[in-house]
């Protein structure tokens, strides 16, 4: 799938979003500035990007409880990010949700989601309300390895495939559920799964964004086109701990180095443009240098934005339909 000179600009500056948030959430978060817990994508940017390149504000995604990257590359915006991850007032969501929390509906953001397998029925949902208004919209689930063995996520599998829902289920297989690898703890093929409940199945390097963006293509058309559910295995690794503060005895010490040296997606996306004549090495070292200024811009307005006041914790507590 060809993609325009804007297209690759665009994919560029979402992965490198990711990481440079990331890394400083990452920072902060060790230096004792944010309240909670996070979950960091750094390393993962590929998959993100490479589906959300797809989209639009009518699709609706869910996430997990490793959700940065997806907010980001579904459009939420980062300042905001910022200062709900702080806590703070002017958060996405008034700083009561923070990290494993951020939703901004407008974007098809649907949430975060610190329960394991929450997001499957979610966008089931969400489907089933684009396929009822015909509105052509899809709805994705982003789900670690660890939530393919939850009910909620079997269950969504059945119902979308009984429904000929337009959802896709991407399972992003980082190595690791929490500290067990994947590879002993999922038990089985993610492939035979899909089979299993009579929807195609694809697994794509997580690695290579360019790999991610064709397979999302073929699976969000097939959506669109009312050809029902499909299953993305996407396999790739974190750089960060499960949480900030896990020490990853269970980790090889020179794993995450060598990943950084010879897998980094986005070292990857630049050599494979550059090596095309695509885009340029200074238009993407100013990019670089743009998206860290602006990261480091809303960090620090994020530390001295006001945090919520004791009248704003009796909003938001009841909706009325």
């Amino acid at each position: 799938m060809q993609l325009s000179r804007d297209e690759l600009v665009r994919a560029y500056r979402t992965m490198r979003t990711i990481r440079a948030f990331e890394d400083r959430v990452h920072e902060e978060f060790s230096a004792g500035n944010i309240p909670g817990f996070v979950h960091l994508y750094a390393g993962e940017e590929a998959s993100a990007a490479g589906f959300c390149l797809h989209l639009e504000d009518r699709d609706n995604i869910a996430s997990t409880h490793r959700g940065h990257g997806h907010s980001i590359a579904k459009g939420c915006d980062v300042r905001g990010m910022m200062h709900e991850i702080f806590g703070r007032k002017e958060g996405l969501c008034g700083g009561k949700g923070g990290s494993m929390h951020i939703a901004d509906l407008e974007k098809g953001m649907m949430g975060a989601n610190g329960i394991v397998g929450g997001g499957p029925p979610l966008i089931c949902g969400a489907a089933l309300s684009a396929k009822y208004l015909k509105t052509g919209g899809v709805a994705i689930a982003f789900v670690g390895d660890g939530a393919s063995n939850q009910g909620t996520t079997l269950e969504s599998y059945n119902l979308a495939k009984v429904w000929n829902l337009p959802a896709i289920f991407v399972v992003e297989d980082n190595g690791y559920a929490e500290s067990t690898a994947s590879a002993w703890s999922v038990g089985g093929s993610q492939l035979d799964r899909a089979k299993g409940f009579g929807m195609p199945g694809h697994q794509v390097d997580g690695h290579d964004f360019f790999a991610v963006h064709e397979v999302a293509g073929e699976v969000i058309a097939r959506a669109r086109a009312g050809e029902g559910p499909s299953l993305v295995h996407v396999k790739f690794s974190r750089y960060y701990g499960h949480f900030e503060g896990d020490a990853m005895t269970y980790r090889a010490s020179d794993e995450i180095p060598r990943l950084r040296k010879d897998r980094d997606c986005l070292e990857l996306f630049r050599k494979r443009v550059l090596e095309a004549a695509l885009l340029e090495e200074s238009e993407l070292d100013g990019i670089d240098e743009e998206i860290n200024s602006h990261v480091a811009q809303v960090t620090d307005e994020a530390k001295a934005a006001p945090m919520p006041t004791e009248r704003d914790l009796l909003t938001d507590v009841y909706m009325r339909y």
